[in-house]
């Protein structure tokens, strides 16, 4: 069996992503699933690596085809972009945003050259990047613009539950202007795809949220299931998708966890879909970005400043994520 090559990016190096990190490393035998190296900067890793553990050294690369399996150590790709006198901890800053969207282009470039079989990305802060004049909404935005994909979606995932979003940070007040027919059954085919591919979910079946309570209930609290949605569902099913509803989003997800109704769902806006993820998957939820000709899974939670450089940040999630871009490059292998 092939063995992958997969890349970490460290993320923000005022966040948890250093710590997440050292982490993964120091309680887990991460070698044995892959050959794994870290994109980043020396002072932050080391600093958390004094911090979590003396068991683990980091050890700087040149070249990443001469990886160290020693699960005591971690490779490190060294970009060398930030002295510590550049940053603090738990602090948003120029230099900081800077440098983690260097480190994020940096493992593009790898991917999109196959030297790598996937990428798993630390959490960034969009403050951060903004100060620094980088003016993406987040990491998926950035994956899409650099490998050039137009067709993508955002794809929040736990144990029991695939949630597919059709608006992500879109004020609630213009969420239904912005779905369409062609949207919609635009999402339901990569959603379909991708979970055959990357998930080998033979046949996948996706349920689809409705918009309004009771999914408009005949038109008593809203038409955009019948106007929108229901259209885009025909039109799914007529390409050969298994695609069902809409359905009342406080009854579907109780089907889906419970009675596996379904592989995936499909919800209409960002909380719809990630309250019940989240619910189910706080510490171990994984996010994934569809469409993209590479693989990217990241930890479903953010650069958490308050608890930047106290020990308490939790490694479960950005764990699940490593072993979700395995589970997807295997499926991409056969």
């Amino acid at each position: 069996m092939k063995r992958f090559k997969i890349a970490i990016t460290m993320g923000d190096p005022a966040g948890v992503g250093p710590e997440i990190i050292v982490k993964m490393f120091a309680k887990h035998d991460i070698y044995r699933y892959a050959d794994v190296f870290v994109i980043g900067d020396l002072f932050p890793m080391l600093g958390a690596q004094r911090r979590i553990s003396n068991r683990i050294a980091i050890k700087p690369v040149k070249d990443i085809n001469n990886l160290s399996k020693d699960r005591n150590i971690i490779n490190l790709l060294d970009l060398r972009l930030l002295s510590p006198e550049e940053y603090g901890i738990g602090e948003a800053g120029k230099a900081t945003g800077s440098a983690s969207f260097e480190y994020i282009k940096k493992s593009i470039e790898f991917a999109m050259a196959k030297k790598i079989d996937a990428v798993v990305t630390s959490p960034i802060n969009k403050h951060s990047l903004h100060m620094a004049g980088i003016k993406f909404p987040g990491h998926t935005e950035i994956f899409a613009k650099y490998t050039k994909t137009k067709k993508y979606a955002m794809m929040l995932m736990g144990e029991k539950l695939k949630v597919i979003l059709a608006t992500i940070h879109t004020a609630l007040k213009n969420v239904p202007e912005k779905l369409t027919v062609n949207g919609i059954a635009s999402l339901l085919e990569l959603a379909d795809r991708s979970l055959s591919k990357d998930f080998g979910i033979k046949n996948p079946s996706i349920a689809v949220c409705g918009l309004n309570p009771h999914a408009g209930e005949e038109g008593a609290f809203g038409d955009e299931e019948a106007k929108i949605i229901i259209p885009a569902i025909k039109k799914a099913k007529a390409m050969g998708i298994k695609a069902d509803g809409p359905y009342p989003a406080d009854t579907l997800f109780n089907k889906v966890v419970n009675h596996k109704t379904h592989d995936a769902v499909l919800a209409m806006y960002h909380d719809q879909g990630l309250v019940p993820l989240k619910l189910l998957s706080f510490d171990t939820g994984v996010n994934v970005t569809l469409g993209l000709p590479i693989i990217r899974t990241s930890p479903d939670h953010g650069t958490a400043y308050d608890i930047a450089g106290t020990g308490k940040a939790v490694e479960k999630s950005i764990l699940a994520a490593f072993y979700t871009a395995i589970e997807m490059a295997k499926n991409r292998a056969k």
